[in-house]
């Protein structure tokens, strides 16, 4: 099932090559080595950090201090048992090789992200969460076991069994409690990988937050697409879309094949995600949906992936890049701490295109797993020097003030002080880190900006 060669074919020596390295946010962009080799075990030890495709957004991939383990070439399956649905594979597997192999036999991943262009290890680090977390919360939630070299370079098998504080660190650790080597969790059966979808338009943030707290109530895929440039009345409009995956007697005969349709071929003009621009584009996509309730048999790339359909999406943003920013607060009743940050936006002169609100259900095991009771707020910002951090500096005040925290795989511009307010849990993973990593071999710029225990 996997054309990645049997080890006796494996080279002696991991290439090394200096090169750029940044996230998909294309900012920070760092000179660091990078080796890459199918022989995860004995190259990690050359490394302080493993990165899988570069898809964590702004540093959590960057490394500090030495060299990234690229992972992409050991990407081996190394067991599926169909009676269960366990998976075992290496870190370096991509959700888009198990999209292209698993769901005609029945299964797909438990928990997606927005792109398929992600490791499972970099799914494991990250703790990633997707439109389903109110019912199957983060992948971590159906991780088995893992094998990773630690700090004094042996290789270990955990689990929740077998050194269960680590395991539980390693769950959105974002790599920085060892190099993941493989990862066995238990996948999801469908009755096909078709998605049944419906969608409607809602004209405020009240509207948009009800229609949220009833669609998790009665489908297992819920998000809202959110129009971040109106204002007044018609603050937090937006469009809530939900899923489930079609029946047999409702899909497709075929199995849905993930394709790319178009390519951004170089880095687009500034002007192009200028604020006005982007309330134009909007302002359309919101008119475009129309007034009426659409349901209907939809493509699971268009469901799970819009993005992935467009190579190299992130050059619409130009040459400056741009900064993904998702927090999660708890909403209540009302809405009151999105409507504070929506109105940051607005008086920051913010705005975003592609912005996201999704339910999410219980905390994680994880120690640093993101999501917790409440609702997250995913936003892409174009960066501006200066004002991008001004921006980011207030959306976390508010954070702050209403209890939440943020997603450090997205994170790009957070403040050490910022950061230590919101997330209680972080002298607990500190504990751990420093237990298994004494003398803080590995590190990336993130850690160095928010998680190391001195500056």
């Amino acid at each position: 099932m996997n054309p990645t060669p049997p080890a006796t074919q494996r080279p002696e020596r991991p290439p090394r090559q200096e090169k750029e390295l940044s996230g998909w946010g294309r900012h920070p962009v760092v000179r660091a080595e990078e080796l890459e080799s199918e022989d995860l075990a004995r190259a990690s030890r050359d490394a302080v950090l493993s990165r899988g495709l570069g898809r964590s957004y702004g540093d959590a991939s960057l490394p500090v201090g030495g060299a990234a383990l690229n992972t992409r070439r050991a990407d081996r399956i190394l067991g599926f048992d169909p009676a269960t649905g366990v998976l075992r594979a290496e870190a370096g597997f991509s959700l888009q090789a198990l999209n292209a192999i698993f769901p005609a036999r029945g299964f797909a991943t438990p928990v997606s992200p927005g792109t398929q262009y992600v490791t499972l290890g970099g799914m494991v680090a990250s703790d990633v969460h997707g439109k389903n977390h109110h019912v199957a919360g983060c992948i971590g939630e159906h991780v088995r076991a893992l094998r990773m070299r630690i700090a004094d370079g042996r290789v270990l098998d955990i689990s929740e069994e077998s050194e269960p504080e680590l395991f539980r660190a390693t769950l959105g650790g974002m790599g920085l409690t060892g190099h993941l080597l493989e990862v066995e969790l238990t996948l999801e059966r469908i009755p096909s990988f078709w998605i049944h979808q419906h969608s409607r338009r809602v004209a405020n943030l009240d509207e948009l937050h009800d229609a949220m707290r009833e669609a998790s109530a009665q489908w297992p895929f819920s998000m809202a697409w959110l129009d971040t440039t109106a204002r007044g009345a018609s603050l937090g409009r937006g469009i809530v879309i939900v899923g489930r995956y079609a029946g047999e007697d409702e899909a497709p005969a075929d199995i849905p094949q993930m394709r790319e349709r178009i390519a951004v071929p170089f880095d687009l003009p500034s002007w192009f995600v200028a604020r006005w621009s982007i309330e134009l584009f909007n302002f359309l996509y919101y008119r475009w949906h129309g007034a009426r309730e659409q349901e209907g048999i939809v493509h699971p790339q268009s469901f799970f992936y819009p993005l992935d359909a467009i190579r190299h999406w992130n050059r619409l943003y130009g040459k400056r890049g741009f900064v993904q920013y998702q927090c999660v607060v708890p909403t209540g009743e009302r809405p009151t701490a999105f409507r504070k940050l929506l109105e940051i936006m607005s008086q920051h002169g913010g705005a975003s295109p592609v912005s996201v609100i999704k339910d999410c259900g219980a905390a994680g095991r994880g120690t640093l797993s993101f999501p917790m009771p409440g609702m997250s707020l995913a936003l892409d910002i174009p960066y501006r020097p200066g004002r991008t951090e001004a921006l980011v500096d207030a959306l976390n005040e508010q954070v702050i003030e209403a209890g939440g925290r943020i997603y450090l795989t997205k994170d790009a511009l957070t403040k050490r002080a910022h950061f230590e307010r919101m997330e209680t849990r972080l002298p607990a993973w500190r504990e751990v880190r420093r237990k298994w990593d004494p003398e803080g071999r590995f590190a990336s710029a993130l850690s160095r900006r928010l998680l190391d225990e001195t500056p």
